[in-house]
């Protein structure tokens, strides 16, 4: 028997795909109904059972007829025996035989035999039936009315909804049934009787509040939580539409904020819990189905089921030395009991960059480096220094007639393509029994770059399996492996594309490689440079026995190794190049591909954690208790090996014996380290009302001395739901406001990422050349470079937190506050000793800094009739500052010292541009080479007459890190259409434009931005146009000094991203179960589409004033099939 299901949602394909499967779809559609109107006819039923269920004798039926019965269990139950004997029979006497004297009817539709309650109707046609206004109410359990609720007549139109009294009307006649539904309620049918009044009382559902979700080694209720935790489940994160998962997460939950530096095929993002924790490595722990794991981009986000941010000390603190800067858990899916299904999943999509630079075209810069040179020379009568106006005015003529002397070379056109693609292939099967449940998949993406020789193929599977022994041992054996393989050429042309101006050429006419600038050829490097080649390989898993000898305690056992293998091959060929007019005169070879060169390099890692835990819980009257015991050791070893040949002869070969053994090279290191922790937790709920945690953790780690390894990492925390108190209820509050609960945490973490081996004075060896007799021999020499600080530790912090959570009408709206207080101390930093000294700075437990911030996060659910509907929002913000660095600076354009914010923007304070000389004469500038267009740099102290200096005068100019972090998710649903839309974006932050960005020339040859072109000071403008000039005088020579960091060149930005969009639509199931299809649904999807900001014109956000390479913006189609 099959009952109808409501489709999953998921999957992708190609347009192409998509035509193809229609006419597939259609031509099936048209035999199908013919199919099924000579099979209503032409069925014959033979059957001879005795005492047997009503179900048996139904799927005895359905094997000979071909028919699909459709029924709720409530009309037909196991228990019923029935003996039935018929020959040869049609379909329609056997069922009227089966069913008699039993108040069962039923409906043919097609292929599928619908079963009621009731008898079957006559086909008369006087019978008429009659059509009655039936009213009730619609309360929850403790008899509030539940506003909203739908009230439909099920397989008809009609449809009511519940008014604010709780009550409702709607037409319906005797015998059909009422369906009432409600959000995070329980749904339910009910049959109209004789009366017209049905009142109906709705049992609540697994709502948000009491979600389980999954924490330190164990899970628990939502509002059991005394910490602050978050989550996404998988289809959220799937509907992300992104092949890495960390960029699945950007927007998504309050406190986690996620940056990437481009779309690189290969690059995933880089992930911050509340802030920054540390100066060193804040990012965050992460665990995979208990265990921890590499990277979380090695998690193929179709295999996510759950995951959940650990964000405070009471949450993470069961994972100690670690989890300093937050904790991300990830539950992969896993088969349940009896339900078997495949999936499979196409997906394609092509990219293009959100957005481009634009610079000045081939005449233009040929003037405004005329300019440039004419101010750099004194402002002299020459006003033509470099190139004559006959050149620049007949441009266009000269390079029809003469290319390869009047180039008008287009480099971005010429070094990148239009768009990449991108496509991904997914598939899986999950299914089980009472003893064994399994579910595997396997995932292939694709994808290219935006130029040549760039791709990224990726490669996974993963398996997990649970075994029931009997009812006091459960087992559990997962495998993943992923093997990744990217290629790129040895010559990046993102740089070029912005820089290289198009005076200079890069083919000859004929098509020969030119000398481009020097012998500085981006398109030579990049189409004949050769490739480097890289290839990941990673095998995990995982064995767990699970023994429940008493109810309410049961004892883990867990294992888990991870293998790592990587290898890498760069093989840079020379590139030669001739004249224009010379094709066999080689003048010489492209600069960095001079000779040919193979570069190889062999990774591998190995690491297992096991674990032994006890947990157990119970409840005796209105009081709970859980307890967690556990012991946890992890093992990490690594080995690296390189070699490299120069001068090979042959570039068709790439293998290290081809090359010149005068010119090998080759090195190596390992390494390993280890762990030992011991942990507990205890928690208490009284009545659902006062809720406390406490954790503690011993971690040992060997990165430190024998004295100091240990670390003790404890935290509390505590509940108070004052909603479940009895004299709240005096207040009548409800439904408004249906939970209120505050938090309040104290812990401690610690963090030990720091060099290997800081305690012991390490040495190097290199070879050493000695003069004996009368040749030089080469010797292998060791040195100390590490000078050693023995009582080197942990550095921990310190982190205070309360928060809040509110759910309101009738759990439909959820809102969770939080605010928070950290202070780092101990923070492992390098320690400046004199160089005479001679060894490195030594590391040392010397600073500290504080993080503060707020969260807030709120979702809204909701049904109305078919349409349900959901609105998500979260809204962040930290400020972390420095407190003593034990007496360094780190200085910079960006500095971290005493007072100052982590990474605050460090320069000049600015006051516009010197309009004439006679200001600078009465002023005190830098140096005497400030002209008139130069920036106006103001003293720190305005009572100091001396000339401006960089050690003197850069101040604080302002806090770098991002502001007012939010995210908004839309996500809707009707009748098989699906509709998300997700925004993502930055309140406020302090920005730089860059010398990328606005600087003419860069490097002194380099393209001259059009954001720049008339706007900058000049003195071909006059007075009053210089007045209102937005950037400095065309200068090389003076470029150190207008570019240096100054708050000249910082401004408040902004901005709002559409992160994706995704509509899909699923069709109806009774059109794809006559294809044995139990859901289909096709999807068109778009990520990061437009972005509206305050930036300069051509600038993302996220790779703002980087030339590496660029955010880029998707559009997706694709399809997922369930069977």
């Amino acid at each position: 028997m099959r009952k109808i299901q409501n489709p999953k949602r998921d999957g992708t394909i190609t347009k192409r795909m998509l035509q193809i499967i229609g006419a597939l779809l259609s031509v099936t559609l048209l035999l199908c109904v013919p199919l099924s109107a000579t099979a209503q006819k032409n069925v014959r039923i033979t059957l001879n059972a005795a005492d047997i269920s009503i179900p048996k004798a139904l799927e005895l039926i359905e094997k000979q007829s071909g028919y699909h019965f459709v029924y709720n269990k409530n009309i037909v139950s196991a228990s019923d025996k029935v003996s039935v004997k018929v020959t040869n029979a049609t379909i329609t006497s056997t069922l009227d035989r089966l069913f008699a004297n039993r108040g069962i009817s039923y409906e043919i539709d097609d292929k599928y035999i619908i079963l009621k309650s009731g008898p079957k109707s006559a086909p008369n046609k006087t019978d008429k039936t009659v059509v009655q206004k039936v009213t009730g109410f619609v309360r929850d359990s403790s008899g509030e009315p539940l506003i909203g609720a739908t009230v439909a007549v099920k397989g008809k139109k009609a449809r009511a909804v519940v008014g604010v009294d709780g009550d409702y009307s709607i037409e319906a006649s005797k015998g059909d049934v009422l369906a009432f539904s409600y959000i995070g309620f329980s749904p339910k049918e009910v049959k109209v009787g004789a009366g017209d009044k049905v009142d109906v009382v709705l049992d609540e559902s697994e709502t948000l509040l009491n979600e389980v979700v999954v924490v330190g080694y164990g899970t628990m209720k939502k509002k059991d939580l005394t910490g602050s935790v978050s989550s996404i489940n998988g289809d959220a994160v799937t509907d992300r539409k992104v092949s890495m998962l960390s960029s699945a997460l950007q927007g998504a939950l309050a406190g986690v904020s996620v940056t990437r530096s481009g779309s690189d095929p290969s690059a995933g993002a880089d992930i911050k819990i509340r802030g920054i924790t540390t100066i060193g490595d804040s990012n965050p722990l992460i665990i995979v189905d208990g265990v921890p794991a590499d990277n979380i981009n090695d998690i193929n986000p179709q295999d996510v089921k759950e995951l959940t941010v650990l964000k405070d000390a009471a949450s993470a603190a069961i994972y100690g030395s670690r989890a300093a800067s937050g904790v991300i858990l990830i539950t992969t899916k896993r088969a349940s009991e009896g339900k078997v299904s495949m999936q499979y999943q196409y997906e394609y999509g092509y990219e293009t960059p959100t957005t481009r630079p634009d610079y000045v075209d081939v005449t233009r810069f040929m003037a405004m480096t005329n300019e440039l040179r004419w101010n750099d020379a004194g402002n002299g009568p020459d006003h033509f220094p470099t190139y004559i106006p006959a050149m620049i005015n007949n441009y266009a003529e000269l390079n029809a007639t003469n290319p390869d002397g009047y180039p008008d070379t287009d480099w971005r056109g010429m070094l990148l393509k239009g768009h990449s693609n991108r496509q991904s292939h997914n598939f899986r099967i999950s299914g089980g029994t009472k003893v064994v449940r399994t579910t595997a998949s396997i995932g292939y993406d694709m994808s290219d770059g935006l130029y040549k020789d760039k791709d990224y193929n990726r490669f996974t599977v993963r398996m997990n399996n649970d075994i029931t022994i009997n009812k006091y041992i459960q087992a559990a054996i997962d495998l993943n492996v992923k093997r990744s393989a990217s290629r790129s050429p040895n010559y990046d042309p993102m740089n070029a594309c912005y820089q290289f101006p198009a005076v200079y050429a890069a083919v000859w006419q004929d098509g020969r490689v030119a000398d481009g600038k020097s012998g500085d050829n981006p398109y030579a490097a990049l189409n004949y440079g050769g490739t480097a080649k890289r290839h990941y390989n990673q095998v995990g898993g995982k064995a767990a026995v699970y023994i429940t000898p008493v109810e309410g305690l049961k004892l883990s056992a867990i294992v888990s190794p991870i293998w790592n293998n990587e290898e890498s091959k760069a093989f840079v060929k020379r590139i030669e190049y001739a004249g224009p007019d010379t094709p066999d005169n080689v003048i010489g070879a492209i600069n960095g591909f001079a000779s040919t060169k193979l570069t190889e390099s062999r990774a591998k890692s190995y690491s297992i954690t096991k674990q032994f835990l006890a947990n157990y819980d119970n409840t005796f009257g209105r009081h709970s208790v859980s307890a967690l015991l556990g012991y946890e050791d992890n093992y990490y070893k690594t080995d690296n090996i390189w070699a490299a040949r120069d001068k090979f002869a042959l570039t068709e070969f790439s293998y290290l014996d081809r090359g010149n053994e005068d010119y090998q090279t080759n090195g190596g290191n390992a390494a390993h380290t280890s762990y030992r922790s011991f942990f507990g937790r205890a928690m208490y709920n009284f009545d659902g009302r006062y809720l406390i945690q406490a954790n503690m953790r011993c971690d040992m780690s060997s990165r430190f001395d024998k004295k100091h390894r240990a670390g003790y990492f404890p935290s509390v925390s505590a509940g108070y739901v004052v909603s479940n108190e009895p004299w709240f209820r005096n207040f009548n509050l409800q439904p408004w406001l249906s939970y209120l609960k505050i938090r309040a945490s104290y812990g401690l973490l610690g963090n030990d990422r720091v060099g290997n081996y800081p305690y012991l004075p390490l040495l190097s060896y290199v070879n050493g050349y000695f003069w004996e007799g009368d040749k030089g021999v080469s010797h292998i020499t060791a040195a100390q470079w590490q000078y050693a600080i023995r009582d080197i530790s942990w550095e921990t912090t310190k982190t205070f937190g309360v928060g809040i959570d509110l759910a309101f009408f009738n759990n439909r709206l959820n809102i969770t506050g939080d605010y928070y207080y950290k202070i780092t101390k101990d923070m492992i930093l390098d320690i400046d000793i004199p160089d005479y000294v001679g060894y490195d700075n030594p590391q040392q437990n010397t600073g500290k800094m504080r993080t503060t911030g707020f969260e807030i996060e709120l979702k809204w659910s909701d049904r109305v009739a078919d349409f349900t509907y959901s609105v998500s929002a979260n809204l962040s913000d930290f400020k972390s500052k420095m407190g003593y660095l034990g007496g360094n600076q780190f200085l910079g354009d960006q500095i971290k010292m005493m007072g100052s914010y982590f990474n605050e923007w460090y320069g000049y304070r600015s006051d516009g541009l010197f309009q004439t000389q006679e200001e600078i004469d009465n002023y005190p500038v830098m140096s005497s080479s400030v002209r008139p267009g130069d920036i106006k740099y103001l003293k720190a102290d305005p009572e100091d007459k001396s000339p401006i200096s960089p050690d003197k005068d850069r101040v604080l100019l302002g806090n770098s890190q991002p502001r007012y972090q939010y995210g908004l998710s839309l996500n809707g649903s009707w009748r098989g259409f699906d509709l998300s839309i997700t925004f993502q974006g930055v309140g406020r932050q302090l920005k730089r434009k860059t010398a990328t960005m606005v600087q003419p020339l860069r490097d002194n040859f380099g393209n001259i931005p059009k954001l720049i072109d008339g706007r900058y000071w000049s003195n071909y403008n006059t007075p009053e146009q210089n007045l209102k000039a937005e950037y400095p005088r065309l200068t090389a020579t003076q470029a150190s000094y207008n570019y240096a960091m100054s708050d000249f060149w910082l401004f408040n930005s902004h901005y709002c991203r559409l992160k994706n969009i995704s509509l899909g639509y699923t069709l109806p199931q009774k059109i794809t179960k006559t294809f044995f299809v139990q859901a289909l649904r096709f999807y068109v999807a778009g990520n990061d589409l437009f972005c509206i900001s305050n930036y300069p014109r051509g600038w993302d956000y996220e790779g703002y004033g980087s030339t590496g390479y660029p955010i880029t913006k998707s559009f997706i189609c694709g399809v997922n099939i369930t069977f």
